[in-house]
């Protein structure tokens, strides 16, 4: 069924402030997937707290306008999925990455991060890049990395202590 003007303007109303508070915004196709391959997406997308849009380009070009992006949507081709990150700027690029990876008919056309649109190229560039629980986690280990190095150096002089009791022990017995 057809949409009415009116749900059309509160859809492109959701989708300009979605753009003005996400973090990082991801445009791809996503026409001739499954019912069923959609969902998995849509549910992928919850679980990373990312908004998911499926619309057609002139509401999204609208909604793009009304939010202050100047965005050539004609390299957009029929409907568009949007993803919005609004906690990880890295992780819509890599859920739409990784679903495409799978899914052939699912191919990026680009997205927003920091205010500017980048185009597919720098998508799957960033896409590979850690997300913020991976960077998190990568920091800790950095910074724990010389208390278990010297740890370790400490634990080392014991441990040849032990060796050398135990051969003095052993050439007795």
């Amino acid at each position: 069924m057809a949409k009415t003007r009116q749900q059309k303007e509160q859809d492109i109303q959701v989708l300009a402030e979605g753009f003005k508070t996400a973090k990082s915004a991801v445009f791809a196709n996503f026409h001739g997937l499954k019912v069923s391959e959609s969902d998995e997406l849509r549910a992928t997308c919850r679980q990373q707290n990312i908004q998911f849009f499926a619309s057609k380009k002139t509401l999204v070009k609208r909604a793009l306008s009304e939010a202050g992006f100047d965005v050539d949507t004609k390299v957009f081709d029929g409907g568009v999925a949007t993803m919005l990150g609004m906690e990880d700027e890295v992780a819509p690029a890599q859920i739409i990455a990784k679903f495409a990876k799978t899914h052939e008919m699912v191919t990026i056309f680009g997205g927003i991060l920091e205010g500017a649109y980048i185009n597919a190229e720098k998508v799957t560039h960033l896409s590979k890049l850690p997300n913020k629980q991976q960077m998190l986690g990568q920091l800790v280990g950095t910074l724990n990395a010389p208390i278990s190095g010297f740890v370790n150096v400490l634990a080392g002089n014991i441990r040849g202590l032990v060796t050398v009791l135990n051969g003095i022990k052993e050439s007795k017995a």
